[in-house]
């Protein structure tokens, strides 16, 4: 066999198509080396345009390793070696499916590919979590990779054990016609210049989406590129906010259209801010905003804002610009600008996407399916609030490739082997599904693997419950032994699924470990409750944490979700001593989980990088181990919440802080000594004030929350509007100034909101008061 030969063939196949290949060459790593190194040398790839993904720097080109992969999203090579001989990460491989470029090979070292998805490798080990060990982690994930590979188109396999080519993965394509040239949109206002610089028809219709944004306040006629002048208008109505949202697969140029559009505005003299999850993700943003801004002779210049954010473009004699801000620093500062981009928007939780609809003018831009991020939870979730927002939204679509041509059958590879395009089904199949007719069924990885339908159904609805998924989740899902996973389905489809983890059972030296600091994968509350509540029983008994529940679109609000976690309670109550929930605390996600008997027993002291949120642990205790565990962490959670509110979490927000202590099954005592007392009830009722000493009311106001038992029940007769109970927390709770609180609940005045503290205060001395503090009411009464 001639690995140089059948290299060749599969490179001028590609340059020929315009399309990429996939070289596996399976075997001893040693021997896939030498093979390596023949064909880098034969082929006629400049060093400079090959990388190599491994632990060691076998070549003269750039090296990664498998960890650092995603630094090359954005980026393009001909050649990509990609080393998994001794371990592969799923993310790696779906990191550099997109680098490379149209005409170029990713070359694969793998282990014999009969007897890959019986070995385990370093990233096997991340999915051993205690007490299970590495002995316990499939093979399913690598076991279904290697069965794509051998059935795709474009792949070419060279058994380099046995000296045999399993397949030459040429496709014989035919002949391509010729792209017809970009023709600019009639009326455009963006430079001429701009629409030239386009890549593809398509991308310049997206581009004229972004002319949506214009404020035609901002043209000026000086120069006829610059603003040829319109002979139709494309902007809605100038006085109403606007947003464009474009969609687009991975390679077919969005970040492109949106740094072209990006360098028209600011050559108009408009600020443009531009977000990412990174600065890294922008980087083609700004580079095309940069190469139009030179082709249209816009000088740019270096400002004291430039050089403290080198993602920073100027606009010499000019207002305009360019800067980059991350997602909640965009949000801090949405109204400052005059345009706001989005890239990778898919890539970033709801509640930041919604935070940046403060902008009037705003763009967004994300990728459907990719390893970026999860588009159609984008899609389904965030056009949601979008289209409750007061923008008129304009939507555009890439659907041609710029990096490759279309139909490439690596891409097309890449998306069935790491289910980059799973979906739920069609509405239409779940229409009329119901909490009656769904069946109530276990999604083993055996039973996933045989099932590309049900495993693609049921990734497909777990891609939405959460902002990304990546190609490790697959992993995860197929391979992991603490993961469970449960569905609901109608007429054989999934309606509703959720990933379960099993956490907790640890040893003594384990719960020990934790405590001292030490991390423990895959045990995510015995690890909270250990090492920052400092309970080292708490990993002790074993529970089971619900990682993401998520319901079909079109039947949601039906109560499947509750459904399904009915079920799951009723097959594991036997088996653990709790189930436990850890989310982006927001008000409808608590009621959610309290409706379904689970309880507040934390919310963490930071935002969650991820959701942007507050995240909330919640249990709902199966024994008496279970029972005991949730009963002292919430005593402790209502005995800190307090002092806790009024420093690190005075920024959260008062209708989750309303809902988080009305989540807590537990009713703190209250132990307010006389004196106390008599502070409350003149504050209620007389001439005493709160700002005197606000310590007893604090305990006060935590105990009427927690006597809640529904969103619209009270245990006691005590009837506070959701305005008062806001005044509650930002003032009793989080301490924060009467100027400010005055003016975020609409007071005419701090007088007239200490006014109101006191009324509202009166129902809860009269309700929880001992009797000290009833005479001392009833002496203000008399």
């Amino acid at each position: 066999m001639d690995v140089v030969s059948v290299a060749t063939a599969l490179f001028e196949e590609a340059s020929t198509a315009d399309e990429r290949r996939l070289l596996v060459l399976a075997g001893d790593r040693e021997r896939a080396y030498d093979a390596l190194e023949s064909i880098l040398d034969s082929l006629p790839i400049p060093i400079t345009e090959t990388t190599l993904v491994g632990p060691t720097d076998r070549l003269r080109c750039e090296q990664l390793p498998q960890s650092n992969a995603d630094r090359l999203l954005g980026t393009t090579r001909t050649a990509v070696a990609l080393d998994a001989t001794h371990e592969l990460r799923p993310n790696a491989l779906g990191s550099l499916v997109g680098t490379v470029d149209g005409g170029g090979l990713l070359i694969l070292l793998a282990p014999p590919l009969e007897t890959w998805s019986e070995r385990r490798d370093e990233f096997d080990e991340t999915l051993a979590v205690p007490p299970f060990s590495i002995d316990d982690v499939t093979g399913h994930f690598r076991a279904r990779l290697v069965e794509t590979m051998r059935i795709h188109r474009g792949i070419a396999i060279a058994d380099l054990e046995r000296d045999r080519l399993e397949s030459d993965g040429l496709t014989e394509p035919a002949p391509r016609l010729p792209a017809g040239p970009v023709v600019r949109p009639e009326g455009h206002e963006f430079p001429a210049m701009a629409y030239d610089a386009c890549y593809t028809q398509d991308q310049a219709d997206a581009l004229f989406a972004f002319e949506s944004l214009v404020d035609p306040d901002s043209s000026s006629d000086s120069d006829s590129d610059l603003n040829p002048g319109p002979d139709s208008d494309p902007n809605p109505d100038p006085d109403s906010a606007r947003a464009v949202v474009l969609e687009a697969d991975r390679g077919r140029g969005k970040s492109s259209a949106a740094g072209l559009a990006a360098g028209s505005f600011a050559a108009a003299g408009e600020d443009v801010l531009v977000t990412a999850p990174s600065s890294r993700n922008a980087a083609e943003v700004f580079a095309r905003a940069t190469e139009l801004l030179e082709t249209l002779g816009v000088a740019t210049a270096e400002s004291e804002r430039s050089r403290s954010n080198p993602k920073t473009i100027e606009v010499d004699d000019g207002d305009g610009g360019i800067r980059f801000a991350t997602p909640a620093d965009a949000a801090a500062n949405a109204t400052t600008a005059d345009v706001v981009l989005v890239d990778e928007a898919a890539a970033l939780p709801v509640s930041r996407l919604e935070s940046l609809l403060a902008a009037d003018r705003i763009a967004f831009a994300t990728t459907i399916h990719g390893y970026e991020g999860a588009g159609r939870g984008f899609s389904v979730r965030f056009r949601d609030r979008l289209a409750d927002s007061p923008h008129e939204v304009i939507d555009a679509t890439l659907s041609e490739p710029i990096r490759y041509a279309a139909g490439d059958p690596v891409e097309v590879w890449a998306f069935r082997a790491l289910l980059l395009d799973a979906r739920p089904p069609v509405e239409s199949l779940v229409a009329d599904a119901s909490p009656e007719t769904a069946t109530y069924r276990r999604l083993s990885s055996e039973e996933l693997l045989a099932d590309e339908h049900l495993l693609r159904e049921a990734f497909g609805l777990l891609v939405l419950a959460h902002y990304r998924t990546e190609p490790s989740d697959l992993a995860r899902l197929l391979d992991a032994p603490n993961l469970e996973a449960r569905a609901l389905c109608h007429d054989g489809h999934v309606v509703s699924v959720a990933l379960l983890a099993r956490e907790g059972n640890l040893s003594a030296d384990y719960r020990a470990d934790m405590y001292e600091g030490g991390r423990i994968r895959g045990n995510m509350i015995p690890d909270i409750l250990t090492s920052q509540l400092r309970d080292e029983d708490a990993g002790r008994h074993e529970g089971l944490r619900v990682m993401r529940i998520a319901t079909h679109h079109a039947v949601r609000s039906r109560g499947l979700g509750s459904r399904l976690l009915g079920c799951v309670h009723e097959e594991f109550a036997d088996r653990v001593d709790w189930l436990g929930t850890g989310f982006g605390a927001t008000p409808d996600l608590l009621a959610f989980w309290r409706a379904n008997g689970y309880s507040t027993i934390h919310c963490s002291t930071t935002r969650n990088d991820a959701s942007g949120e507050y995240s909330a642990i919640m249990l709902a205790p199966t024994s008496d181990a279970g029972a005991t565990l949730h009963d002292r962490h919430a005593r402790w959670f209502t005995r800190r919440f307090p002092a806790v509110c009024s420093d690190a979490l005075t920024t959260l927000e008062p209708d989750v802080a309303r809902e988080l202590l009305r989540s807590v099954d537990a009713r703190p005592e209250l132990e307010l000594t006389d004196h106390e007392w008599r502070v409350v009830s003149g504050a209620a009722y007389g001439p005493g004030l709160f700002d005197a000493d606000p310590g007893p009311f604090r305990p006060l106001v935590v105990r009427y929350f927690c006597d809640w038992t529904a969103a619209d029940s009270s245990e006691t007769d005590i009837d506070r509007s959701a305005r008062e109970e806001r005044l509650f927390v930002l003032r009793v709770l989080q301490g924060r100034d009467w100027e400010f609180v005055a003016d975020r609940l609409g007071y005419h005045s701090t007088s007239q909101c200490m006014r109101a503290l006191g009324d509202a205060l009166c129902p809860l001395v009269d309700e929880y008061g001992n009797e000290v503090a009833l005479e001392e009411r009833d002496r203000f009464l008399e």
